[in-house]
């Protein structure tokens, strides 16, 4: 049985940081590609930044691109994303994703003063 378990989330001030952290089990982690999603309210859920089992990286909007980073670590079945330069069109609740079809249930990442 899969398991993935976000970390990280919470309040930050516009301009801060917060790092995510996705704990997998189940799988042979080393062998799936990872992503996070987020879905803000009254959105979609829409796809962050992903990371093949390679370690080769992607990020879906230029939005993103240059403040989120987005890795990996084999030896702790973790996924991260690091978030600086936080703004309020940030607040979301951030899933992270294993291969095409795991889940996790979601952290909430709100961005206020």
């Amino acid at each position: 049985q899969v398991q993935l378990v976000e970390s990280g989330g919470g309040l930050a001030q516009p301009g801060g940081s917060l790092r995510l952290s996705c704990a997998a089990s189940g799988r042979i982690f080393s062998i799936y590609g990872m992503s996070w999603y987020r879905q803000a309210p009254g959105k979609q859920r829409e796809l962050v930044a992903s990371i093949t089992s390679g370690g080769d990286t992607k990020y879906a909007d230029s939005s993103v691109k240059g403040r989120f980073t987005i890795s990996r670590d084999n030896a702790k079945n973790t996924v991260y994303l690091q978030m600086n330069s936080l703004n309020p069109e940030d607040t979301a609740v951030y899933y992270c994703k294993m291969g095409g079809q795991y889940w996790g249930q979601g952290t909430q990442v709100t961005v206020s003063s």
